[in-house]
């Protein structure tokens, strides 16, 4: 299958070209820049230069390809409705290229759009008061063209993809962690994240492309429901700093960024989707085996195999390795060390130790 891909040099974006070329796909990516023509090619792609704001460009992508990957996303966080606006004019310059075609469409939003403080599944509606909202109207977009002769899907992802040269959430903790001299969570700590390794994310994305079903909503996430507080004593022992609960008032000053104060108080949730559910399928889909060394995929159920992602367990392996302080449960012993993984990397690039810096 020949794939346009936006978005492939962020941050998850690598780790998707390389799946789909190393499983047989030819692949062309969006590149803004030289220097994101340069890493696609590297990657094995076939750079096509523009941004999400060339509708020309995006159109021509789409329409000369076998499928579609948009993962592209950005703007000023500060004007939100202009980020939905080039969203949504990104989709539709994509989507309208498949219509009548038959041909694959995915579209990347996040689970921070569902419903905060309980467990949500794929087939839960997204709650228009969450703090993702922002991506509510692409989803209605790409899914709009399920009805127009057109595969789309709509992949959410969990809000900490994790892996090498991580620069999302977990590093901002990090970071944070270092300049105050405290590792710290909100009030009991007891809200929780969903995460999924990007390598998993991949496989979701290629398996998603090749087999989901028009019109379905599909979660990245491998490890459900990480308690916050769980995360800050794994890096406070990693950094060798004291962990505290910080209120919810000083939450903002504390972190130095009001998102994460937002999300991380007790009285904000992010959503806990079920686990494993790296799937498609608009239904609650049942976990596979936990003991796998990142995510696992999931099916609903044995008879709808030929309509859903195929499962794709891993064995249990380098469980060795297992953090000097965990729950018990695998799927975050996985965010653990990557934890440790990110933080001793940090050291080695920037020459330091631990304690605050």
């Amino acid at each position: 299958m020949h794939v346009f891909v936006t978005g492939g040099t962020g941050q998850t974006g690598p780790a998707i070209v390389t799946e789909l070329v190393g499983s047989g796909h030819q692949v062309t990516g969006l590149a803004r820049s030289d220097a994101s023509a340069a890493r696609l090619e590297a990657l094995g792609a076939t750079p096509l230069r523009g941004s999400l704001e060339d509708t020309d460009v995006l159109a021509s992508g789409a329409s000369e390809a076998d499928g579609v990957v948009h993962m592209a996303n950005g703007g000023d966080f500060s004007d939100p409705a202009s980020m939905t606006r080039r969203e949504v004019t990104a989709i539709n310059a994509l989507g309208e290229a498949l219509v009548r075609t038959g041909r694959p469409f995915l579209s990347t939003s996040g689970t921070l759009v569902l419903p905060a403080g309980r467990v949500s599944a794929e087939g839960d509606a997204p709650d228009p008061r969450s703090i993702g909202s922002l991506r509510i109207p692409g989803e209605q977009a790409c899914l709009g063209f399920a009805e127009q002769g057109v595969r789309a899907v709509v992949v959410r992802l969990a809000p900490t993809v994790h892996g090498p040269r991580d620069h999302g959430f977990i590093p901002l903790l990090i970071a944070r962690a270092r300049a105050t001299g405290v590792s710290a969570y909100v009030g009991d700590g007891a809200n929780r994240w969903p995460a999924v390794h990007r390598l998993d994310a991949a496989d979701l994305y290629r398996l998603a492309l090749e087999k989901a079903p028009a019109g379905h909503v599909v979660h990245g996430v491998g490890e459900s429901a990480v308690p916050f507080r769980s995360i800050a004593e794994k890096i406070g022992d990693e950094l060798g700093l004291p962990v505290r609960s910080v209120s919810a008032e000083d939450a903002g000053e504390h972190f130095g960024n009001p998102i994460m104060a937002v999300v991380s108080a007790p009285t904000h949730l992010p959503p806990a989707t079920t686990h494993g559910s790296c799937s498609t399928g608009r239904r609650t889909t049942p976990p596979c085996s936990t003991t796998s060394e990142r995510a696992t995929t999931s099916t609903p159920d044995p008879d709808q195999r030929a309509r859903h992602v195929q499962p794709r367990c891993r064995p249990p392996t380098g469980l060795a390795e297992l953090s000097r302080r965990g729950p018990g449960r695998p799927e975050l012993l996985r965010l653990y060390r990557q934890i440790g993984n990110i933080i001793r990397s940090r050291q080695q690039a920037e020459g330091w130790g631990g304690g605050p810096g």
